[in-house]
């Protein structure tokens, strides 16, 4: 009877050589891959995840001869003086509005595109049409401003021919009400092709076995695309949406930057430009910069961890943990 424990533990001790063991060989296995994961890795640990340190700035009053770690303790004022200045609502506001503007019409734009050369049966003109609509995402914001304003500045292509039939000219680029159109669409145009083509790539895992058997049944296009088409990516969807609020509220801050002009800044300005303009313009603003940088990120994780949740309840596999 005394013989059982030390076998057993002998028994056990085997077990987990061979446990490590075939961990070892795993390793060895993937080795070139994890090589190849090493320089995006080092560049998230430099640039991404050491600079947050400096996020202790926030709550210091920060200058450059004392520096980060000599400096006077804040607390909270520099988030009190944010949220009591006369700026705090119009940003939020701005930066709001033009996130649900992305939202609302950005983000299904990429998934009709997809859906609609998917559904097109000329392979050559899918291809084309494919090409041609995310090279836009490879043009820098400053040429697709130019382009922009050749199309619809004062005597831009667009009013040229509106007065040629006898209309009034429209300024599209300095009228407040105009501006969020023209940032949200200059937004689509650029962006849509290359977002399409993860939707693309998820089409193609849609069984085509599914069409055929709701043809026989006697579905249209319509109700193949309704309950065939759309529940098939539909975890795609659901976790490239919880993927883009992690950004939403940065709303593109070279697009704001290049498209802001004196007449359109009280519609704007979002916190990324104020951030801009607060920490870098003026002089000596960095604690303040840094709190309002630290507030906007703060939302944007609580806008991420309630999509992730309402994701996790539309389909479990959707979210992203």
């Amino acid at each position: 009877m005394a013989d059982v424990p030390a076998a057993n533990y002998n028994v056990t001790i085997t077990r987990l050589t061979s446990s490590k063991g075939s961990a070892v060989r795993k390793l060895q296995r993937f080795v070139p891959l994890y090589l190849l994961f090493l320089p995006v890795l080092t560049y998230y640990l430099i640039f991404a995840y050491a600079p947050m340190a400096g996020v202790i700035i926030a709550f210091k009053n920060y200058n450059f001869l004392d520096g980060i770690w000599g400096s006077s303790w804040a607390g909270l004022k520099h988030f009190e003086r944010f949220w009591t200045s006369g700026e705090f609502w119009n940003v939020l506001n701005n930066t709001i509005v033009l996130a649900l503007y992305r939202i609302i019409f950005g983000f299904p734009a990429p998934i009709i595109l997809a859906l609609l050369l998917y559904e097109l049966r000329f392979t050559r003109f899918t291809k084309l049409i494919q090409t041609i609509s995310y090279l836009p995402h490879f043009i820098s914001w400053v040429v697709v401003y130019a382009l922009v304003y050749n199309f619809f500045a004062s005597d831009g292509l667009i009013n040229k021919l509106l007065v040629e039939l006898g209309e009034a000219s429209i300024p599209f680029m300095g009228d407040p009400k105009y501006f969020r159109t023209m940032f949200t669409g200059s937004a689509i145009w650029k962006e849509i092709g290359w977002g399409a083509i993860i939707y693309l790539a998820a089409l193609t895992r849609v069984d085509t076995d599914l069409y055929e058997a709701a043809s026989i049944d006697g579905a249209n296009r319509w109700h193949r695309l309704w309950h065939i088409t759309l529940p098939g990516i539909r975890s795609i969807v659901s976790i490239m949406f919880v993927l883009s609020l992690g950004g939403i509220l940065s709303v593109s801050f070279e697009q704001v930057l290049v498209m802001m002009n004196p007449m359109v800044t009280d519609v704007a300005e979002v916190l990324d430009y104020y951030i801009y303009r607060i920490g870098l313009l003026d002089i000596n603003n960095q604690s303040y910069a840094t709190a309002i940088g630290l507030f906007r990120s703060l939302l944007a994780l609580i806008l991420v961890i309630i999509a992730n949740f309402v994701a996790k309840k539309i389909d479990e596999d959707g979210g992203i943990w």
